[in-house]
Order: structure tokens, then C-alpha cells, then sequence
């Protein structure tokens, strides 16, 4: 191979290369960028999130801490909402939990059903929580008192990252976990309707319905952190 030729495919292969690096942490590549993907957490700051029912600004009990959202443990600061509301979007993050930890994300938020305020992604310690020996339908990427996950789901342990997605388009909902769709339902339906019915949230009108909504992190107290949250609307 003539120098010439070397150089070229040395100059090619660093361009494949720098192509399809993945981003760093809260960030977006140029792929996801043309994708329409945005960031609600830049790792910095927690700009473009205020307290559910309020417009203050996440204070106490939340921390962001190189690179990473962290919830402390044992300190409240309340529920944290995105000041935007979404309706047809497709969300993904990664978190780590603390061992017997509990949290989750809700979507399809509102501030006027304050005991239901939204559908939550439940992220928990499935073996060392008390809600994870009720069974699924309150473990990791359930619909939270509502519809178990797949039994095969692939959860990462406390102490480990695990990446998470949720879809909503139309009606249509899904539940991804660690690259695997392991939950879908469609909002309104006679199912949801009748699972929601047998639920905690029987009593919470309008649970079942399509709404545009504001994305929640809970907070239950527990050790739980976050990075790469991210968002695409059609």
C-alpha cells in the first residue's frame, strides 16, 4: 500500500470513527441532533425543572454532582417536574439505584390530580424493597400498580447502571428496559381501564386518558441517580 493510500484510509477510518462515537454524558451526538432528541439535564444544572405544584426551583434533596442528578437519601425535597408538558413523546434515561432503593418517572403529569398525578415508570430494588416482594406489577419498569413488566426483563443490579425508555404515540405506550421492550398498553383501552380499576388509583378520574403532561422524578427518600435524560417529540 502506497502512502498515499494509507493516508487515505487512515483519514477515513478516524472520520467512521468520530461518526459514530457514542455522545458523552448529557450530551447529544450530531445523529441525535438531527433526530430531534433534546437534553432535560445537561449535567450541570437543573434548568427546565421546578417542584410539582409549585414554580420553585429544585432545592433541598436533590444535588447535581458530577455529572449526575442525585437524590439524597433521607432528605425531601419533593417531586420534581419538567416545565414543559409533553404528549406524544419518546423519553429515555439511565439511573442507578442504591440497594432496597425506590423511585420512578411518571409522564402524563398534572398538577389537578394530586394522590394520581400520572402513569409511573417504576424504578425500585426489586429483590430488597418491600413493594418488589408484592410482586411485578410494583417492580422495575412496571406500570406501577398497574401492569407488570415482562417476566424475562433484563435488570441491571443496585449499584449499576440501567437504561430505560418510554414511548407514547397516539394511545400507544411501551416500556423499555436495558434495550428490550418489556411493557406496552394503550391508554383508554377496556384493559387499562379494568386493571386500573383493581388498582390503587380505582378512584383517580381520568387516570386511564391520554393527556399532554409534565415528566416527574420522584422522590421516595431513597439514593437514586440519574444522567442522559433525554426527549424527542414527532
Amino acid at each position: 500500500m502506497n502512502s498515499t493510500i494509507r493516508l487515505f484510509s487512515c483519514a477515513a477510518l478516524a472520520c467512521l470513527t468520530t461518526l459514530s462515537a457514542p455522545a458523552a454524558d448529557n450530551a447529544l451526538t450530531s445523529a441525535e441532533k438531527a433526530d430531534g432528541w433534546k437534553l432535560l439535564f445537561d449535567g450541570k444544572t437543573l434548568d427546565g425543572w421546578r417542584e410539582y405544584g409549585s414554580h420553585a426551583r429544585p432545592d433541598k434533596g436533590w444535588k447535581v454532582e458530577d455529572g449526575l442528578l442525585k437524590k439524597l437519601s433521607g432528605v425531601h425535597g419533593g417531586d420534581i417536574i419538567t416545565e414543559q408538558k409533553y404528549g406524544d413523546f419518546e423519553l429515555q434515561w439511565d439511573w442507578l439505584i442504591s440497594k432496597a432503593g425506590n423511585n420512578g418517572i411518571k409522564y402524563l403529569v398534572t398538577e389537578e390530580r394530586k394522590g394520581a398525578p400520572g402513569h409511573e415508570y417504576q424504578l425500585l430494588d426489586d429483590v430488597n424493597h418491600p413493594d418488589g416482594r408484592i410482586g411485578p406489577i410494583r417492580q422495575t419498569a412496571s406500570f406501577y400498580d398497574v401492569f407488570p413488566p415482562a417476566a424475562d426483563k433484563p435488570l441491571n443490579p443496585p449499584g449499576q447502571w440501567n437504561h430505560s425508555r418510554i414511548v407514547v404515540k397516539g394511545n400507544h405506550v411501551e416500556h423499555w428496559l436495558n434495550g428490550k421492550k418489556v411493557l406496552e398498553y394503550t391508554l383508554g383501552s377496556p384493559e387499562l381501564k379494568a386493571a386500573i380499576a383493581k388498582s390503587k388509583f380505582k378512584h383517580a378520574a381520568g387516570f386511564a386518558d391520554k393527556i399532554d403532561g409534565y415528566i416527574m422524578i420522584t422522590d421516595h427518600h431513597d439514593e437514586c441517580w440519574f444522567k442522559n435524560i433525554k426527549i424527542r417529540v414527532p
